[in-house]
């Protein structure tokens, strides 16, 4: 018998989300590879081996035992689509918004995206990692594990390169593993109003060698942590050619591509994405039927937000049911913002797609956990409980997997573990 350091036993059921061919798609999208009175050995910060109670007891003694009776044991989510780094907030706008203001009128009128960019501009490293830190402990708190974090609100070579320094600091001080994504075309700094292929330019000629330059010194290069580059294509922000400018550019220089896509305007972005090899394209509440066949028929991940929807009080929501049954392989995000989704939780995120995108739970905690992986280019490492992948595992609550999209404004997150090791 093996001595190993964790033994997790007797879990009414275990939710592997075993995925070995990649991102699930269609119908293995409502399987979570469901194991009753499962188990977990971990050893060494790795799964050794899921299964059964019996067999795994047979087999192995734990330094340290879990009886996770009457609850469920399923991967760390993984959160693909954040923007938790910033400073300040806009809580002005969201009365602004009650009121009946749209996020594209608040977005022309200075606010929005140019509002944090500000308080981010004038911001110290130091001040960005203090005020994100938190954030990041309560998506960790609600279950979320890996998290990819994009700049964005710089939108200068000195405050997006600040934002990727902060980034790299908070990855020293927080459990979770972060994962890296530059997003200077974000939106047209206010200074370059009149001129936004002149913005393009310095993204494209300037920042991004800058940024491609900081990663291969980074502890993310180090630690063979992808790093990728995104661009906000929509009416008033990037048109088509200035984002395939941007996402060109950015692959020339090593980073894959990601895309925010479809979420007032269908500009071809999909497409694009998908003609790009992009790893993601995300938001999707507005595709033509070419782009879901382009997407589906891909490799690109589709990440859905619904959170920004229900922030923003649209009734409208992307078609998570048909982009599943016509083969996409979809994933859920949070999209953590201060302006358009102030929201750390992806449990509350699968409750929102089950009710309002049609998925089903066991479709909610794949695209929430192993596609969600494949969206932030961790899905060789975690999103699955596997043997080899990172012991990145949460018991939950309840004895059932269902209820974590069931279940709403609450926290059936019992204990996260990170790398074999509990934390709470």
């Amino acid at each position: 018998m093996m001595v190993i350091d964790l033994l997790i036993h007797g879990a009414a059921q275990l939710a592997t989300c075993y995925s070995p061919g990649g991102a699930k798609r269609g119908t293995a999208m409502g399987d979570v590879g469901l194991i009753h009175d499962g188990a977990v050995a971990v050893h060494e910060g790795r799964i050794l081996a899921a299964g059964d109670s019996e067999s795994l007891r047979e087999r192995y003694r734990g330094r340290e035992n879990i009886n996770a009776a009457g609850k469920v044991i399923c991967p760390g989510f993984v959160d693909p689509h954040t923007h938790v780094v910033y400073a300040g907030d806009r809580v002005d706008e969201f009365e602004q918004r009650i009121r009946g203001a749209s996020y594209m009128e608040i977005m022309a009128a200075g606010g929005g995206i140019a509002s944090t960019m500000a308080a981010t501009r004038q911001a110290t490293v130091a001040e960005l990692v203090a005020q994100s830190r938190p954030r990041l402990e309560m998506m960790l708190a609600l279950g979320t594990t890996t998290v990819e974090i994009k700049t964005g609100y710089g939108l200068s070579a000195e405050a997006e390169l600040k934002m990727l320094v902060a980034i790299e600091q908070l990855a020293g001080q927080v459990a979770a593993d972060l994962v890296p994504t530059f997003l200077a075309a974000h939106a047209i700094p206010p200074e370059y109003r009149d001129r936004p292929d002149d913005y393009v330019s310095l993204v494209v000629e300037e920042m991004l060698p800058q940024a491609a330059a900081w990663y291969d010194e980074s502890l993310f290069a180090q630690g063979d942590v992808p790093f990728f580059n995104d661009v906000f294509c929509e009416e008033n922000a990037f048109d088509l050619a200035q984002s395939r400018r941007v996402l060109e550019a950015g692959r020339a220089l090593g980073l894959r591509p990601k895309i925010h896509a479809g979420e007032f305007n269908a500009l071809g972005g999909v497409s694009l994405a998908v003609e790009l090899g992009a790893v993601s394209a995300d938001h999707l509440d507005v595709m033509t039927p070419h782009e879901m066949g382009d997407l589906a028929g891909s490799g690109t991940v589709g990440v859905l937000l619904p959170a920004v929807n229900f922030n923003l009080g649209s009734l409208e929501f992307a078609d998570g049911r048909a982009l599943i049954d016509a083969g996409a392989a979809v994933a859920l995000s949070t999209d953590i913002n201060p302006g358009s989704a102030p929201c750390p939780s992806m449990p509350l995120v699968m409750a929102l797609a089950t009710r309002y995108q049609k998925l089903l739970p066991a479709e909610a905690l794949n695209a929430a956990t192993i596609n969600a992986a494949h969206a932030a280019g961790m899905g060789h490492r975690v999103g699955s409980i596997e043997a080899g992948k990172q012991a990145d595992l949460l018991i939950v609550d309840a004895p059932d997997y269902r209820h974590l999209a069931y279940h709403f404004g609450g926290n059936l997150i019992e204990t996260v573990i990170k790398n074999g090791r509990p934390l709470s």
